[in-house]
């Protein structure tokens, strides 16, 4: 939607409600609804908020720890600065559009560098300088439940998959969840996200979303409006979805796989006709990267403590840092070998990641392989489950030590981003070890 085609619709009437959103560090929408008439006097300034809303948790609490805001500062303002570049409709919600922010210091009107949409943007420009253009895309992964949120937290968190079984490719059983799939399918398409399916995943309630393939900051704004409406449309319809990683220990978790390449001129960098699986040299260097800095960047694709609940063996999810041909047991799997569409899929991000953390990392280090002209090892063949190659960090505080410690991403991200991020891993390990959980009580409340 232009910025005209919204003026026209304010004027005709069907527009009454703009939301301006920012993203923050957890991947959520926060912002405002502004009538569409007072959006219009703003649309091409700027509104503001909190600057505290960079700095929280999953509860919105507001911890300390943070440089860049605290009690003793104030909590001062941010500017959101609306992208109209970014318009859309919101078809589930009557009269309702929306658009993206960028958040810029209050004072300098600069970009705030731990922005997750600035901290991507940043590292697209680093491609870009070096004559390349990052292509993307994800995969999201979810699962339905009966009831709503809310319903489900009054009755205890007692979970009941919308379906019964096993529904990986089963058109018949999602033929069952269409109420639900068939809108979000569409409305994000009216929305100009380009969806092109869905379809059942590999456990009883999952679901697979997939969207065409974009330029890397398109693609993580089409995967955060997507995942919002994936929530929103479900709970319009009386059902939850769930983007937690591993919601339980005897089910598989959800992933959202991420598929990558550069492009030059306007055509697939990583092709290469005459080399072996048709991939470049310049794609050796850039898997190289991600193989070689995988522990640094992987609190970014698993930024909580469930997140690593699904990394298991059997599970479809990666343990090993190793890459191979189209093989799904290895954290890095290469999907179109031989043909013009070859790219590398890292299978390491859980369904809980923040796209534009996560997308920006992932391009540090390939990008940091391809300056170091790093050589990319042989292709693993076989069970990665069953290799002794490299693992993937086993928990938050291995991957948050990894993060603090790695000279790639403070190079490509600043100190002060880093440290930020840091805190943020930080303080999820505080808050989930002062918690006595139901498995300790089960366990332990006879028997220790």
């Amino acid at each position: 939607m232009t910025f005209e085609e919204l003026k026209t619709q304010i004027a005709a009437g069907e527009i009454d409600t703009v939301l301006t959103c920012m993203v923050d560090m957890q991947g959520r929408l926060m912002g405002k609804r502004f009538h569409a008439e007072a959006f219009l006097d703003m649309a091409e300034g700027e509104t503001h908020c909190c600057n505290y809303l960079l700095a929280t948790d999953l509860e919105m609490a507001t911890p300390d720890g943070y440089a860049s805001t605290s009690w003793s500062a104030g909590y001062g303002d941010y500017i959101m600065k609306p992208d109209l570049t970014t318009l859309r409709p919101v078809p589930w919600l009557d009269g309702t559009a929306l658009v993206l922010c960028d958040v810029l210091d209050h004072h300098t009107h600069q970009p705030v560098p731990h922005s997750p949409r600035d901290v991507l943007k940043r590292q697209v420009a680093r491609a870009q300088a070096m004559g390349l253009t990052p292509i993307m895309a994800t995969e999201l992964e979810f699962f339905l439940f009966q009831g709503t949120h809310d319903e489900i937290a009054a009755g205890g968190y007692n979970l009941t998959p919308i379906s019964r079984y096993n529904e990986d490719y089963h058109i018949f059983q999602t033929t069952k969840e269409e109420p639900i799939m068939r809108p979000i399918r569409n409305h994000l398409r009216a929305m100009g996200i380009p969806v092109e399916g869905t379809k059942g995943e590999a456990e009883a309630g999952q679901e697979e979303l997939n969207i065409k393939y974009a330029e890397a900051l398109a693609t993580a704004d089409h995967h955060i409006l997507a995942k919002h409406a994936v929530k929103e449309i479900a709970h319009l319809s009386g059902h939850a979805a769930t983007f937690l990683p591993k919601w339980h220990h005897d089910r598989v978790g959800s992933a959202a796989h991420v598929h990558m390449s550069l492009w030059r001129d306007g055509a697939n960098a990583f092709h290469d006709a005459d080399a072996p699986l048709g991939k470049s040299r310049l794609m050796d260097h850039y898997m190289a990267g991600l193989l070689k800095y995988a522990a640094d960047y992987t609190v970014f694709l698993a930024p909580y403590v469930n997140s690593y609940k699904r990394f298991a063996k059997g599970t479809f999810a990666p343990t090993q840092i190793v890459w191979s041909v189209d093989n799904r047991t290895a954290a890095l799997r290469l999907c179109g070998d031989g043909t013009r569409g070859v790219r590398v899929e890292n299978r390491v991000p859980g369904a809980d990641m923040n796209p534009y953390l996560a997308c920006a990392a992932m391009l540090a280090a390939g990008l940091k392989g391809i300056e170091e002209q790093l050589d990319l090892p042989d292709p693993f063949k076989g069970d990665a489950y069953a290799g002794t190659h490299d693992v993937i960090p086993k928990t938050l505080r291995e991957a948050r030590e990894a993060l603090v410690a790695s000279e790639m991403l403070t190079q490509a991200f600043g100190a002060d981003v880093i440290a930020h991020y840091a805190r943020a891993a930080e303080v999820e390990i505080e808050d989930f070890n002062r918690v006595v959980t139901d498995y300790e009580i089960a366990r332990g409340f006879e028997k220790a």
